[in-house]
């Protein structure tokens, strides 16, 4: 196509995509005309002194918005580049307007610029006018972000202002994307809501979307929202179905807002947001979700909880960061030396029974058990199984029971001691998680099923208002929610102090997320009476996942499968490939017309409203009835390089029978490619699937006869291409009725009794003791108290009288000795006061005097400066976190040590670098006073 062609039949179509009418001269000028000579001295060529702007895109006022330059479709769109540049300078000088957006596209591939404000970057679409106008008005209006304001009541902590500086810091120096790392726990929604705030109140934003894997999330991202942002239009309200285009925050799951874009009825312009931030970032988002990046047009901040040593090459590349180097990071780790800590440590209590460790057999089941198996007619000899097969093969009631006694007995209780405190059960099943609830209701009938509750993510009753998990975070029933992986992740109740790990962990990231779930601190503000302290918090490990990850530090490595859509393709294709130039059989060219012709269907169902797929249109293009009609080795190079990736779209197609077809289909290949092993194997594990279809069910027994000749093995030794296919048509919709099957079978279901072989506490968090800190203060201050009554030099303190040197120095060692153990250094820890001398901690023991605490001092000066400051840049904050550090740990601090290392650290000059003289004379008077 030539250049009028390739407007004629494209770009003017995708101008009439966002609502650009090339017809209607208000809204577009074809051909426009530009006077004066070149003014650009790198102009790909001479002009004349009048030239032609292909498109001008013009506002309700009429002024040029955007200059569109054209190339053939067989042309690079780029060349148009230095030339939309001349015209949009040449109609600014001329029209006395801003300075117009520019485009330029060859049909296929459109380019943005905002020239001045970001380099050139490629688009799904054109923005709307609308869009530009918004664009334009941001342009014109918006406000440094340098000394702008975050509301530190919404996000107050030093690294919360830290991390919203940053990605401040980045858009003024034109970024687009950013990756905030921070544990779970440490208020990234938060965080992100004070910097959409201000980003909002700066002009630099207008609309903003947050995307949520699921359902739950997006619940507690919008009562979020609603709380710290009150007054902003939010989508959806409550019960709100339909997308509307007139808020300000919009909160979705990825597969909604993918529909959205999918649904040419909705016509969501690619340009409606200005910001699009990704909660908990994660791998899925590569594969089908990636395209809701590819479409929209807008910043993008990634949001994750996962350690920086383990998040992968394609997040980072998502986010443009290098690997290992995101936009901003706060660790698990950094959260609990902070003093006070961010978040709440954990004790680990690693649980194994007898069954677990040694498996299921006659020498560890109990003779009694083994008595009434006998008079039930059981073999005992023929049980046998490993401990690894527990809630898989075997199903025993007696060490589900066991496991919860001992949650039962073990867990930390709530403020009257009877009840476990707000605990997680993390099952490997929805059968495993529905046996624990019921045995919950067996064992504790008292608690009449409000006890425990089982909540997964396909029950609509765990949702809303009311629903159990808003009965979970708001109320004091019930106590412990059963998980199968909907609670592993995101959900955030800061009262849960148990985590029951009653499954195998593989993945480092889940591990991780899974802890999470009990880091947060309560909130002073708003305390719960069936949770009124939380020191730490309890994980009971009953499958050796601690020791695992120890191991195997990353966890299983995981490999990016091939999507179901995409294997079945692939295999297609090498059916085509084989029955045309490799087989040997006499149906050959029959069978390969046959799956052309199946293939041509799949390539004409893939879904046109994906971006995916209107972006490979040429390649789509060339699939003509004479490209299908003269197959080569070529062509078919061509079928699974740039075709069979596309099925990567299918969404919502009945996947249970399309794996049923993939199996029958690479059974036929290796038929047809004689490879008799291969047809064995899979022909058995087909077999294996259809003997798993209840006749019971009536829509099943309908097609028993075709069920019953599949299972006979003599139809699969003889059975032809043309039968397979018959079998595949006919059952895969049934596939869906495998699990319709009673619940256990294959599963040996027995109920004997377990027994804990081993209970350990294992020492584990920041502070690697095995009673937590405030325990300890307990045990102290219980234990000077009963030496009160007989210890000379105790009285004579509590007395007021005067002690010697030797005195303290009895009384010192005498207290080394002592259950606890009471040293100095303990001390100055538990109390955290690094300078005060032994007899200044027991005076304050003794109610004798108060004990300043030093980190708490330093911290609250520190945080009065940063919330005096509110336009810190992240260096400045940087800094002032360092100088907090440096105090708590050394206690002490002179002028010129701000001149050297650590400060010189972060700038070559330290203090002097960082500060202007007002404000280095503010912290020079600060950290004096704090050391006095």
């Amino acid at each position: 196509m030539n250049e009028l062609e390739t407007r004629a039949k494209l770009i003017d179509k995708r101008l009439l995509d966002a609502q650009w009418d090339v017809n209607d001269h208000t809204q577009v000028v074809p051909e426009y005309t530009i006077k004066g000579s070149s003014i650009l001295s790198d102009a790909s060529s001479p002009y004349n002194s009048t030239q032609f702007s292909d498109y001008i895109l013009l506002g309700r006022d009429g002024k040029p918005l955007a200059v569109v330059e054209a190339k053939r479709g067989s042309k690079d769109a780029e060349l148009g580049r230095e030339q939309a540049k001349q015209y949009a300078q040449r109609i600014a000088d001329e029209s006395d307007t801003p300075l117009p957006f520019c485009f330029y596209t060859n049909g296929a591939d459109i380019f943005f610029w905002d020239i001045g404000n970001y380099p050139p970057r490629k688009i799904y679409a054109f923005p709307t006018r609308d869009d530009l106008e918004r664009l334009r008005h941001i342009q014109i209006y918006k406000k440094p972000l340098t000394h702008q304001f975050i509301d530190t009541d919404i996000a107050g902590r030093d690294y919360q202002i830290g991390a919203i500086r940053s990605v401040m810091e980045g858009i003024e120096k034109k970024r687009r994307n950013f990756l905030l790392v921070m544990a779970t726990g440490t208020g990234k929604t938060r965080t992100t809501i004070a910097l959409v705030d201000a980003l909002m109140k700066a002009g630099v934003v207008k609309r903003t979307l947050f995307l949520v894997d699921r359902i739950a999330l997006r619940e507690q991202a919008i009562d979020a929202f609603k709380e710290h942002l009150p007054n902003e239009p939010l989508f959806p309200k409550f019960g709100e179905k339909t997308f509307v285009k007139d808020r300000r925050i919009y909160v979705s799951t990825y597969p909604s807002m993918l529909n959205i874009i999918r649904d040419e009825m909705q016509s969501l312009s690619s340009h409606f947001f200005d910001l699009i931030v990704v909660d908990e970032s994660h791998r899925s988002i590569y594969n089908t979700y990636k395209e809701i990046f590819e479409y929209f047009d807008a910043m993008r901040l990634g949001l994750t909880a996962t350690p920086t040593n383990i998040i992968d090459h394609n997040t980072f590349e998502l986010f443009d960061c290098e690997d290992g180097l995101p936009t901003f990071a706060f660790s698990y780790e950094e959260a609990l030396m902070h003093e006070p800590p961010y978040l709440c440590d954990f004790q680990v209590m690693k649980i194994k029974t007898s069954f677990q460790d040694e498996g299921i057999n006659k020498r560890t089941i109990t003779l009694e058990d083994q008595k009434r198996l006998m008079l039930e007619g059981q073999e005992v000899e023929e049980i046998n199984f490993d401990g690894s097969q527990l809630e898989k093969q075997v199903i025993n009631k007696g060490t589900n029971k066991l496991i919860i006694q001992t949650f039962m007995e073990e867990s930390i209780k709530d403020s009257d001691g009877v009840l476990p405190a707000k605990s997680i059960f993390f099952c490997m099943t929805k059968a495993h998680a529905r046996r624990i609830e019921e045995l919950f209701n067996e064992l504790y009938p008292e608690y009449m099923g409000e006890l425990a509750k089982v909540m997964v993510s396909d029950d609509s009753r765990v949702y809303g208002k009311g629903g159990l998990l808003d009965q979970f975070k708001n109320r004091s029933m019930p106590r412990v929610a059963i998980s199968v992986g909907m609670l592993d992740t995101g959900v955030d109740v800061r009262e849960l102090t148990n985590l029951v790990f009653a499954k195998p962990i593989y993945s480092y990231t889940r591990f991780w997320q899974m802890i999470g779930r009990g880091t947060r601190l309560l909130e002073p503000s708003n305390m719960k009476p069936w949770c009124l302290e939380k020191e730490h918090f309890l994980i009971m490990d009953c499958w050796d996942n601690f020791d695992y990850f120890k191991l195997n530090p990353k966890g299983k490595e995981l490999t990016n499968a091939t999507p179901l859509p995409v294997k079945l393709c692939e295999i297609r294709i090498d059916k085509i490939e084989a029955s045309l130039f490799g087989a040997e059989a006499s149906d050959s060219e029959t069978i390969a017309l046959k799956e052309i012709r199946k293939l041509r269907v799949e390539c004409a169902n893939l879904p046109l409203g994906s971006i995916v797929i209107r972006d490979a249109k040429r390649e789509l293009d060339k699939l003509t009835d004479a490209f299908w009609n003269s197959l080569d080795e070529q062509k078919i190079y061509f079928l699974h390089s740039k075709i069979e990736p596309l099925f990567k779209t299918m969404v919502g197609v009945d996947f249970k029978a399309m794996r049923f077809e993939k199996d029958i289909l690479e059974a036929s290949l290796s038929k047809l490619k004689d490879d008799q092993d291969a047809y064995q194997k899979q022909t058995q594990k087909i077999i294996k699937q259809i003997e798993e279809l209840p006749l019971t069910i009536n829509i099943v027994a309908n097609h028993k006869d075709i069920i019953k000749e599949a299972l006979k093995p003599n139809f699969w030794l003889n059975a032809t291409d043309e039968q397979l296919d018959g079998v595949s048509e006919e059952l895969a919709s049934l596939m869906q009725y495998r699990e319709m099957k009673q619940e256990g079978e294959g599963q040996t279901f027995l109920n004997l009794k377990d027994k804990i072989a081993s209970k350990e506490m294992v020492e584990f968090g920041a502070d690697r003791e095995s009673v937590s800190i405030s325990k300890y203060k307990e045990m102290v201050e219980e234990k000077i108290a009963q030496l009160l009554e007989k210890n000379e030099v105790l009285q004579k303190l509590k007395n007021g009288q005067e002690v010697n040197s030797d005195e303290v120095e009895a009384l010192a060692n005498l207290l080394k000795d002592e259950s606890p153990n009471i040293t100095i250094d303990l001390l100055r820890r538990v109390y955290q006061n690094r300078q005060a001398p032994f007899l200044k901690f027991i005076r304050h023991i003794l109610g004798l005097e108060v004990l300043q605490n030093f980190p708490d001092t330093v911290n609250a000066s520190i945080d009065q400066f940063i919330a005096e400051h509110t336009t810190l840049t992240s260096k400045q904050l940087e800094f002032l976190d360092l100088l907090r550090k440096f105090l708590i740990n050394n206690g002490a601090i002179e002028k010129r040590d701000l001149v050297n290392y650590p400060f010189k650290a972060i700038d070559s000059k330290g203090i002097l670098g960082i500060f202007p003289p007002k404000e280095i004379n503010e912290i020079v008077e600060l950290a004096k006073n704090l050391v006095a």
